[in-house]
Formats: C-alpha cells, structure tokens, sequence
C-alpha cells in the first residue's frame, strides 16, 4: 500500500469552479479527502481544526491575503508542520512575493492538468 493513501488536502482558493474540479478530481482519482475554502480567515480554521496533510494555497485571494495566510499558517504551532503547495497563475518567486521559499513544499501552476494533479502533488511532497 502506497504512503498517499488515505490522505487529506485543504485546497484555499476564491475560485469557486476550481475548487470543485480539484475536489472532483482528486477524490475520484486517488479518494483523498479533499476540504475546500474560499478565503484566507476560513482557511487558517480548517487547517487548525482539521490538521491535513496538505495545503494548496492561491497566493493571490480576492478575500484575503495568500501571502499573510501563508506566514500564519507557518509561526502557528498547530499548523506550523503542515505542507503548503503553492497555487498559482504565476511563477512563485521569493523576491516578486516576498515569501520564504523554505516555508513552501513546491508549486503548482494554473492551469494544470487535472488528470497529473495528484501525481504532481506526490512528487513534490515525496509521499
């Protein structure tokens, strides 16, 4: 049995549409829970109250910042091991975002391929 069974990802993004292709996908392709939010306050309580494996974070959230989201997620002791996975319609770069690349697991930009979204997920966090 592989080490990705059985996992949960908390996917922040304020695109609706998208959110429920990557849940569709993800859970039809390798049944992993899949939570999904909208905005940076409701993303910081689920990550605290549901601990998952995962976080694929859109940096640039009409409703809040990606950026501040990412920095509490990282100084808060409950949530402070927990991989993020950038989500983003551009290139992440330290310097343009003004992040710690230390502080995400990778990235993933839109669009992708759903149908290598999980594998991409897998790589990057070497499960």
């Amino acid at each position: 049995m592989s080490s990705y069974v059985n996992r949960c990802i908390l996917v922040i993004d304020d695109e609706p549409d998208l959110c429920r292709v990557v849940k569709i996908a993800l859970e039809q392709l390798k049944s992993w829970k899949i939570l999904t939010t909208e905005s940076a306050q409701a993303g910081l309580a689920q990550a605290q109250t549901q601990q998952p494996d995962v976080i694929l974070l859109d940096l640039t959230l009409s409703n809040g910042d990606g950026l501040s989201l990412l920095q509490s997620l990282k100084t808060n002791l409950t949530t402070q091991s927990i991989p993020v996975i950038l989500f983003t319609a551009t290139e992440p770069s330290s310097d343009s975002l003004n992040f710690d690349p230390a502080n995400v697991a990778g990235a993933i930009l839109k669009p992708f391929n759903v149908l290598q979204l999980a594998d991409r997920i897998i790589e990057q966090l070497g499960w």
